[in-house]
């Protein structure tokens, strides 16, 4: 049975950035990728220059009207990252929940993208739209650090405050987090960050159940774009494949994240040349060249079971 995802992603011609980095991944893994492009730009931002559209919230609506009106707005994942426009998300929110109502089963996955390292890079009348009206529909949301902090006005100082954080998070609405970076010291060293997730059952009796997990991931001394986007997508992939199995998922999902990362960096500094630092071109995601390692990776992230 086909499984069809519906991605509202930024759209770039030149590189892999929003729904170039999340359809073929989920592509590759056989998923049906319906895209929509909230922005529509020769290239991502990292560049000096970039020409393009924005989706505005009417055009989103028309978009999806003509999808309903002829009958295949059916979906079983919703996914959506980046935007700038609070009108936008919030008829986002909208077709989130008419998507629900018709399929009670349906996965919205979110990246609730705010900021980072302690200051937002989104319009702050995004925040408690996010807050209060995304983060509550949605089922599987991917913040970082700062982003967990915001959205539950909690500081992440200890792995303890991490857990209470993604217990908040749970509280608000979605059954999986996965904190994607933060600041808490490596067991492994300084060359380590550490992620964090989280997951919520129901017990056939009805209880409930929560597995966590810590991830200590390799640092990468480069900038990249588009490695949000291609996370999400893969926690999506792999979740459906380990539904309740949050190390396992995280275990695929952190080491497609490592093949695709190291093979990209290797072929930037080939290009480079000795002694330079790679440019955005160069650095962009080598996604193609990671086909085998997104359908099958080799594990070299492996989950710890927390308390």
């Amino acid at each position: 049975m086909e499984c069809r995802v519906l991605s509202i992603q930024s759209h770039v011609v030149r590189g892999y950035v929003g729904n170039k980095s999340a359809s073929f991944p989920l592509q590759v893994l056989g998923f049906e990728v319906d895209s929509i492009n909230s922005v529509q730009f020769s290239n991502h931002t990292g560049y000096s220059h970039w020409k393009g559209q924005v989706l505005t919230a009417d055009e989103l609506h028309v978009l999806y009207e003509g999808i309903k009106l002829n009958n295949v707005h059916h979906y079983d994942y919703v996914l959506t990252g980046y935007t700038r426009d609070t009108s936008f998300l919030e008829m986002v929110v909208d077709i989130v929940q008419e998507l629900k109502a018709a399929n009670p089963n349906l996965v919205y996955v979110c990246d609730p993208v705010l900021g980072d390292h302690g200051s937002m890079y989104v319009p702050q009348n995004l925040y408690p739209v996010y807050k209060n009206k995304v983060v509550p529909v949605a089922d599987i949301i991917t913040p970082n650090q700062f982003e967990a902090e915001l959205l539950t006005g909690k500081n992440i100082s200890t792995e303890k405050d991490a857990v209470e954080v993604m217990d908040l998070l749970h509280a608000m609405g979605p059954d999986t987090v996965v904190i994607t970076s933060s600041d808490l010291p490596s067991r492994l060293g300084d060359r380590f960050l550490v992620s964090l997730g989280s997951q919520r059952h129901v017990r056939p009796d009805g209880s409930r159940t929560t597995q966590r997990v810590r991830i200590e991931v390799p640092k990468v001394d480069a900038v990249f774009v588009g490695t949000g986007d291609l996370f999400a997508a893969m926690l999506l992939a792999w979740t459906h494949h380990y539904p309740n199995d949050l190390k396992t998922a995280c275990e695929k999902t952190f080491s497609v994240m490592h093949h695709v990362i190291q093979r990209t960096i290797s072929y930037a500094h080939e290009l480079a040349g000795p002694g330079r630092r790679p440019s955005p071109p160069q650095l962009e995601l080598r996604m193609v060249q990671s086909k085998a390692d997104i359908e099958d990776p080799a594990i070299v992230t492996e989950a710890t079971v927390i308390s």
